[in-house]
C-alpha cells in the first residue's frame, strides 16, 4: 500500500466558498473536488515537458500530522495551549512526546524554573532547620526569635510541596508519570 502525499494551499474565503458549495452541489468532499480538478490540468499537461523536483525535506526533520478536532474539542486545545503559552500543535506534539517518551511534561523553561524553585525552597528549609536545631539546645537564637524561624520553615516547607504538587499534578494532566523528585 502506498502512501498518499499531500497538498495545501490557502485561498481567499470566497473561492473557499464557491469550492464548497460546488462540491456540495455535486454530492462530494471537498478533497474529492480539488482531486478531479488537478486530475484535468495535469491531464491535459505534457508529462515529458514536467521535470520532477528534488524531494522536499523537511526542515525539522519530524513527520507532519493533520488531524480533524470537532468544534468543541479544537476550542478546548485553543484554550489550554493559550493557557500554556503555546501555538495549538506545539501543544500537541508535546502531549504526544509526554505521553510516548514519558518527556517532562510542562515547557522546558517553566519546568526547570519551578525544579530550581523546588532546590532553593529545599536549601532554605535545610537552614531554617538548623537554626531551629541550634535554639532547641538552648543556643542564642539569632535574630528572628523562635516563633519567626518556626514560621518561615513551615512556609518554606509548604511552597516546596506546595510545588512538588503542582509538577505532580501537571505530569498526570499530561498523562504522564514523570515527576522527578528532588530534595
Amino acid at each position: 500500500m502506498t502512501k498518499d502525499a499531500f497538498i495545501a494551499c490557502r485561498v481567499d474565503p470566497e473561492t473557499k466558498a464557491r469550492v464548497r458549495a460546488l462540491a456540495a452541489r455535486e454530492g462530494i468532499a471537498e478533497s474529492a473536488l480539488i482531486k478531479q480538478v488537478l486530475d484535468v490540468v495535469l491531464r491535459g499537461s505534457r508529462p515529458e515537458a514536467m521535470v520532477a523536483p528534488e524531494p522536499l525535506e523537511n526542515s525539522s526533520g519530524g513527520t507532519r500530522f493533520n488531524v480533524r478536532l470537532g468544534p468543541h474539542i479544537s476550542r478546548l486545545l485553543g484554550e489550554r495551549a493559550k493557557g500554556r503559552g503555546m501555538p495549538s500543535a506545539t501543544y500537541i506534539a508535546s502531549l504526544v512526546r509526554a505521553h510516548f517518551l514519558d518527556a517532562a511534561p510542562l515547557p522546558q523553561a517553566e519546568y526547570l524554573a519551578l525544579k530550581q524553585a523546588v532546590i532553593e525552597l529545599s536549601a532554605v528549609g535545610r537552614n531554617l532547620n538548623q537554626i531551629a536545631r541550634a535554639m532547641k539546645r538552648g543556643g542564642t537564637p539569632p535574630a528572628p526569635g523562635a516563633l519567626d524561624v518556626r514560621t518561615m520553615l513551615k512556609v518554606a516547607e509548604a511552597l516546596r510541596d506546595h510545588i512538588k504538587a503542582l509538577v505532580s499534578a501537571n505530569a498526570r494532566a499530561w498523562g504522564t508519570g514523570h515527576v522527578q523528585k528532588s530534595n
